[in-house]
C-alpha cells in the first residue's frame, strides 16, 4: 500500500512539474516574442474570427441580461396589477352594476399576465440560454490553442537553434578531447568524443520530435476552431430573428387581450356612473315635487280622493314613431286590484332598480314592449340595458304585483313618464 501511494505521489509529483515548466517555458518565449528576440506565429483570419467571437459572445451576454431585467419588469409589473385588480374587486359592492363581471375579469387579467410571463420564458429565455451555452467550451479551446502555438513557437525557435549552432557545437566538443590528451589514453579520446556527439544527436532529435508533436496538436486546435467560428457567427442572426419574432408576437397577442379586458372594465365604470347620476337626479327630483307639493298633498290627504281627468296627457313620441294616440277611446275605468305600494324591505327589487312611481292615468300599451297601466298600478323603475335605446318621456319598468309573484325581470317594458307620479 504504501508503495502505491508513493507511486502515486510521484506521479502527480512528476504531472505538476512537467506544467510548471511548461508555463516556464511559455512565459519565456513570450518574453523573447516581446522583445523581438523570436518570431510569433500569425494567422491575420483567425485573429479576426477570434475578434468576432468575443464581441458576439459579448452581445449574446448582454441580450441575455436585458431580456432577463425585461421578464422581471413584467413580473413586477404584473404583482402591481394584480394588486390593484383585487383592490378594485374587494370595493365593489355586491349590489353594483356588472359584479360579476368584475370578478371575472380581475382572474383574466391575472392569467393574461402569467401566460405572457411563461411565453417569454419558454419560447425567448430559453433560446437565448441555450445560443450563450456553447460560448464557454470554444473560448477553453480557443485559449487552448493560444497555449498549443506557444508551444509550437517555442519548439520550433528551439529546433531552429540547434540546427544553427551544429558546427559551433561540433567544435565545442573537439576542444575538450584536446584537453583530455594529458589524462586519458589515446583510445579512450575518440570514445569520448563519440559520446559527445552522440549526445548532441540526441537532442537534436529529441527538439525535432518535439517539433512535430506540438506542431500537430496546435494544427488540429486550429482547423477545428477555423471550421466552427464562421459558422458560431453567423448563427446570431437566427437567434436574434427567433427571438424578437417570439417576443413581438407574444406582446401582440398580450396587449390585444388586455385591451379588450380594458374596454370591457370602461363600460362596467361607465354604466355604474350612469347608474349613479340617474338615481341622484331621481333623488333630486322627488325632493323637488314633494316640497312644491307638500301643501296640495295635506289638503288631498283629508277630502275624498280626486275623480279621474275628463282627459289624459300626451303620449310621448318614441324614437321613429309618429304620434297616433287618440286619447278619446282610453276613458275606461280601471277595474283591477290595486297593489298596496310595499316597503323596499319585504321583498327583493330587481337588478339595477332607480325608483317606483304610481300609475295616475290608464295607458293602453300600442307595441309589444310597452307596459299595460292602470291607475293605481305601482311600477318599480329599472335602468335601460342600452342608456342609447331611452327615448325622451319615457322609462323602463316592471309591474310591482308581477315582480313580487315571479321575480321575473323579463315582464318589463316601457311606458310614458307623463302618465305616472313618482314616490
Amino acid at each position: 500500500m504504501a508503495e502505491t501511494g508513493n507511486s502515486g505521489k510521484g506521479v502527480t509529483a512528476g504531472k505538476l512539474a512537467s506544467t510548471v515548466q511548461k508555463r516556464l517555458s511559455r512565459a519565456q518565449e513570450k518574453v523573447l516574442q516581446k522583445l523581438g528576440k523570436a518570431d510569433e506565429t500569425r494567422d491575420v483570419v483567425f485573429e479576426e474570427m477570434v475578434a468576432n467571437f468575443n464581441k458576439q459572445m459579448g452581445e449574446g451576454t448582454k441580450l441575455q441580461k436585458d431580456l432577463k431585467a425585461y421578464m422581471t419588469a413584467v413580473k413586477t409589473l404584473h404583482e402591481a396589477s394584480r394588486r390593484l385588480q383585487d383592490c378594485l374587486a374587494d370595493m365593489y359592492e355586491p349590489e353594483w352594476f356588472g359584479k360579476e363581471e368584475m370578478d371575472a375579469m380581475v382572474e383574466d387579467t391575472d392569467t393574461l399576465w402569467l401566460d405572457f410571463h411563461q411565453n417569454i420564458t419558454d419560447n425567448s429565455m430559453v433560446s437565448v440560454d441555450s445560443y450563450l451555452a456553447q460560448f464557454p467550451d470554444i473560448k477553453a479551446r480557443i485559449a487552448k490553442r493560444d497555449r498549443k502555438m506557444v508551444d509550437f513557437d517555442s519548439a520550433r525557435h528551439h529546433f531552429a537553434s540547434l540546427q544553427k549552432g551544429k558546427k559551433k557545437d561540433e567544435a565545442k566538443i573537439a576542444k575538450p578531447a584536446a584537453l583530455l590528451e594529458m589524462a586519458a589514453p589515446s583510445w579512450a579520446q575518440g570514445l569520448i568524443s563519440a559520446h559527445q556527439v552522440a549526445q548532441t544527436n540526441l537532442s537534436y532529435n529529441q527538439a525535432e520530435e518535439e517539433l512535430g508533436r506540438s506542431q500537430k496538436i496546435f494544427e488540429e486546435l486550429n482547423v477545428e476552431l477555423q471550421d466552427q467560428l464562421p459558422v458560431l457567427w453567423d448563427s446570431r442572426v437566427g437567434v436574434y430573428v427567433n427571438t424578437f419574432q417570439n417576443l413581438a408576437n407574444h406582446q401582440e397577442k398580450f396587449h390585444k387581450e388586455m385591451s379588450k379586458l380594458s374596454q370591457n372594465l370602461n363600460d362596467i365604470m361607465t354604466k355604474l356612473e350612469e347608474q349613479r347620476q340617474l338615481k341622484n337626479d331621481g333623488a333630486a327630483a322627488k325632493a323637488g315635487d314633494q316640497g312644491k307639493s307638500e301643501e296640495t298633498n295635506h289638503n288631498e290627504a283629508a277630502s275624498s280622493p280626486p275623480t279621474r281627468p275628463s282627459t289624459l296627457p300626451s303620449r310621448p313620441q318614441r324614437h321613429d314613431e309618429p304620434l297616433d294616440l287618440n286619447t278619446s277611446d282610453i276613458n275606461t275605468e280601471s277595474t283591477t286590484t290595486q297593489v298596496s305600494e310595499s316597503n323596499s324591505s319585504d321583498y327583493k327589487l330587481p337588478p339595477d332598480f332607480l325608483y317606483k312611481v304610481k300609475v295616475i292615468h290608464e295607458y293602453a300599451a300600442t307595441d309589444g314592449d310597452e307596459l299595460e297601466l292602470n291607475v293605481g298600478d305601482i311600477v318599480l323603475v329599472v335602468a335601460f340595458d342600452n342608456p342609447d335605446e331611452q327615448d325622451d318621456g319615457w322609462l323602463m319598468g316592471v309591474q310591482e304585483s308581477l315582480w313580487i309573484q315571479n321575480q321575473d325581470i323579463s315582464t318589463k317594458g316601457v311606458f310614458p313618464e307623463n302618465f305616472t307620479q313618482k314616490l
